[in-house]
């Protein structure tokens, strides 16, 4: 088995040698990829099926399942997420700035690659292509360190990644794959600072948190998300009906499906009921409530603190009843984890006050959160939703990968 030593190595080769790749030869690989996923897809379908057997074996819930699964369309739109990255404006050698100072220095504020990113995810294998995509199109080597549940999905779809790269006269260890799942050895991925410029770790809030404690590396904090919708006393009752069903039901082990409902007293009593009439025509929910709620809802079970803090990741929901916009505000800031909030309203006030107050990297006023994704966004794919302030924040695409270096040129200027 390969040692992070070795994929460290072969990471600080690789983006070295990235560096002479021009847009055009970038995006002609990125084209190649997208081809030919698509015609591997029988081969990746089959080592996924693996990972879909082994998982429901270790009684994995549908719902998890689902993350884990690809399908024909899933990876075309995978394959299409490759494609739209090759159409994207290269950030790479593009000026920020660029003036000349009192000494008569040419100064020049460029974009230039991170360098070498590695990346610890859970599930999801799709992550591997896009992550790949957007550090490869930022000259950037990377190291995909994926959960044992994926790893057939995984090595399938790295390996027609390098095969690609390998065909087109590029280095393959632009992407690496970590094959050692355990803990330890991702504990020493976390301390390779020697090698590995940025650590992005995507899951659960136990994995970002061990990530945050452990690693020696600089890391770009994915957040888990716990998302609410506040239904405000002006909403239109029918649209908030249809948001939070959309945000809690068409796919609720990702992040930015809501995980809570906090609603205004005024109109609880007659937007709860009806919400729960309308939500089992879709799928059943469990609803948490609080003794407000409680009180008004028919199939609802008295919630805990801890409840209004969890990204439950199943058709579970909490409910809150405020007294106010201020009060719906302070809920969310106290059990946030600044990824997206959404309010539901017809009141112009109400929602810049949201929007301006809530503290998350995305803000909705009358949209579900689930649009909260970085090829809804335009940018193409994205290697992560960035819960942090510094660096990037939010789902980032290409410039979330790329740092800045000045250029100064003179004509002999000592300092005196």
């Amino acid at each position: 088995m390969i040692s992070i030593k070795e994929l460290g190595q072969n990471g600080k080769k690789a983006s070295s040698a990235l560096l002479a790749l021009s847009s055009q030869e970038k995006n002609k690989v990125l084209l190649k990829v997208a081809s030919d996923l698509l015609k591997s897809s029988a081969e990746i379908l089959y080592e996924n099926k693996k990972d879909l057997e082994a998982a429901k074996e270790n009684g994995i819930t549908d719902v998890m399942l689902d993350r884990l699964r690809l399908t024909e369309n899933r990876i075309k739109s995978i394959a299409e997420a490759v494609k739209q990255v090759s159409k994207l404006e290269d950030p790479i050698g593009q000026v920020i700035k660029g003036y000349t100072n009192l000494d008569g220095l040419d100064i020049i504020q460029k974009r230039v690659p991170l360098g070498v990113i590695a990346m610890i995810f859970e599930s999801r294998p799709n992550v591997s292509v896009d992550a790949f995509s957007l550090a490869f199109k930022t000259n950037n080597a990377i190291i995909l360190r994926g959960g044992k549940d994926a790893i057939h999905s995984n090595k399938a779809l790295v390996k027609v990644i390098q095969k690609s790269l390998s065909d087109s006269q590029v280095t393959p260890l632009a992407v690496q794959l970590v094959e050692d799942t355990s803990h330890q050895f991702a504990e020493e991925l976390m301390k390779a600072s020697d090698y590995i410029d940025v650590l992005i770790p995507r899951g659960g809030s136990k994995l970002i948190q061990t990530v945050k404690e452990k690693s020696k590396v600089p890391i770009i904090e994915t957040g888990t998300g716990n998302v609410h919708i506040y239904v405000d006393e002006s909403a239109d009752l029918d649209m908030a009906t249809k948001i939070v069903i959309n945000a809690k039901t068409q796919r609720p082990s990702v992040c930015n499906s809501a995980e809570s409902l906090v609603v205004h007293e005024g109109i609880a009593e007659t937007f709860l009921p009806h919400l729960e009439n309308e939500i089992t025509k879709v799928h059943p929910v469990e609803f948490r409530a609080d003794e407000k709620a409680f009180d008004i809802m028919t199939d609802a079970s008295l919630a805990n603190q801890e409840d209004f803090g969890t990204e439950f990741l199943d058709y579970i929901m909490s409910v809150k009843v405020v007294n106010s916009v201020d009060q719906a505000i302070n809920w969310i800031n106290t059990y946030t984890t600044h990824h997206s909030e959404a309010i539901i309203t017809k009141s112009l006030e109400s929602a810049q006050q949201f929007q301006n107050q809530v503290d998350a990297a995305a803000v909705y006023v009358n949209a579900s959160t689930r649009f909260t994704d970085g090829f809804v966004f335009g940018l193409g794919a994205e290697i992560g939703i960035s819960t942090q302030k510094m660096h990037a924040r939010g789902p980032m695409g290409l410039e979330a990968l790329t740092s800045t270096k000045y250029y100064i040129n003179g004509t002999g200027q000592i300092r005196e």
